[in-house]
């Protein structure tokens, strides 16, 4: 009989092994655009967004299932499905929406990251943006991504620095209790942009894409190089990826509570609402840190990023291979035997590269993204909820009614979120 210690110790190691896509969509979705909109949001509203980290929850984790869910069943990515059920019109739709929100959103993680390391090294931001966007080009064209983002997730561990900066900032807990637990809506614009910006940044676009296509990428791993081995799921399957993706999420939306009391309790507290620079939105880490406090906010935007930008790339590529039904599509492959998927994914990149020279300032580019991505995420949410509720296409895996319900009421809500944004 193994002795009590050494059965924890397995169950904890066993349980760290199985997380796989989930783990790495959560830690990407806490992107620099994300950090901006939480620190935007903080900053502006003070305690009263932090509800929204309780309320999306449930929400994430419904959309990234169904996603997930799809490609393990279908052995297909979500463009491939949609390819399969949908007039093309859709299809191409659907693809044009991703690549809008995604190229926009490489290029604001790009200037986030350039804007960061001008703040440390005084450098340009305009030489720091170029050299971001070819480094995770080519990390992802001419290296192994899975090894790199290994290496990378353990610097999305700075981001727990807003954790400890939060306690120490001492903010009144039980104002903190009941703005989690007790919605506040102020009734204007600014206020449904940012939480339009909020849902955009954690239910984003590209993850549906991404994470369909990464399960798929894991069982050709397996071995199950074909559509025929790969369709189908086993109930430890699935209630393996359940748990990578609810562990994604629940990561995601601890670090998105943390930013957002962080900068509640530092910056709008000490009546600083506005946040236009990199520098005035580190400052919200300088209870932890001093003057480290910009080191730390760069280590975190710049790991973040490299993390985020190869797989809001890489979601443009599967998007579109799949759409065209291009062979050989795939982030395992060298780029000789993909040229055309590794040529979109680099060309995403590069287009987001140019947007960065716009002008406009970096903190502005990461917010508005997010904004950009919640307008568009509830048509797809549709395509992917039509998808996973239908038999033909998932068999006796289709949607349960408590995650449609919840799929269903995340596309309400973003669009009438999207649209108290314009006309609140």
């Amino acid at each position: 009989m193994p002795e009590p210690h050494r059965s924890a110790a397995c169950t904890v190691r066993d349980f760290f092994r199985d997380l796989g896509p989930g783990l790495i969509t959560g830690a990407a979705d806490d992107d620099p655009s994300g950090i901006s909109t939480y620190s935007v949001a903080g900053a502006t509203f003070g305690l009263i967004p932090l509800w929204t980290a309780l309320f999306s929850f449930p929400l994430m984790v419904a959309v990234q299932l169904m996603c997930a869910r799809l490609g393990m069943v279908t052995g297909r990515g979500l463009a491939g499905n949609i390819r399969r059920r949908f007039p093309r019109w859709v299809m191409w739709s659907a693809c044009g929406i991703l690549l809008a929100a995604n190229i926009f959103n490489i290029g604001a993680d790009l200037a986030g990251m350039g804007d960061a390391m001008q703040l440390m090294t005084g450098v340009s931001a305009l030489v720091w943006s170029p050299l971001f966007a070819l480094a995770t080009a080519g990390m992802v064209i001419f290296a192994s991504y899975k090894r790199v983002a290994g290496i990378l997730k353990w610097l999305t561990l700075v981001l727990f620095a807003y954790v400890i900066t939060a306690f120490l900032a001492k903010p009144d807990w039980g104002h903190v209790l009941k703005a989690t637990l007790v919605p506040e809506i102020p009734w204007s614009s600014d206020f449904f942009a940012v939480l339009t910006g909020i849902l955009g940044t954690t239910i984003s676009p590209y993850l549906f894409f991404w994470q369909s296509s990464q399960e798929v990428e894991e069982e050709r791993e397996m071995g199950r190089t074909t559509v025929a081995q790969r369709q189908g799921a086993t109930d430890g399957e699935l209630s393996a990826a359940r748990k990578d993706v609810v562990t994604g999420m629940f990561f995601s939306n601890a670090v998105m509570f943390f930013i957002i009391l962080t900068t509640a309790a530092t910056l709008h507290a000490h009546g600083m609402t506005k946040i236009s620079t990199a520098r005035q939105a580190a400052e919200a880490l300088r209870p932890l840190a001093g003057d480290g406090a910009y080191l730390l906010f760069t280590l975190g935007i710049v790991g973040t990023g490299m993390l985020a930008v190869p797989v809001l790339a890489g979601s443009c590529a599967y998007a579109v291979a799949e759409s065209a039904n291009w062979k050989s599509s795939s982030l395992d492959k060298p780029f000789r035997l993909a040229p055309k998927f590794y040529g979109v994914l680099a060309a995403s990149v590069g287009v987001g590269m140019i947007s960065t020279l716009v002008g406009l300032d970096a903190v502005k580019m990461l917010f508005w993204s997010a904004v950009l991505n919640g307008v568009l995420a509830p048509p797809l949410i549709v395509l992917v909820l039509l998808l996973t509720s239908d038999s033909a296409v998932m068999g006796q895996r289709k949607n349960s009614w408590p995650i449609k319900t919840l799929g269903w009421l995340c596309a309400g809500l973003m669009t009438a979120c999207a649209a108290g944004t314009f006309i609140g």
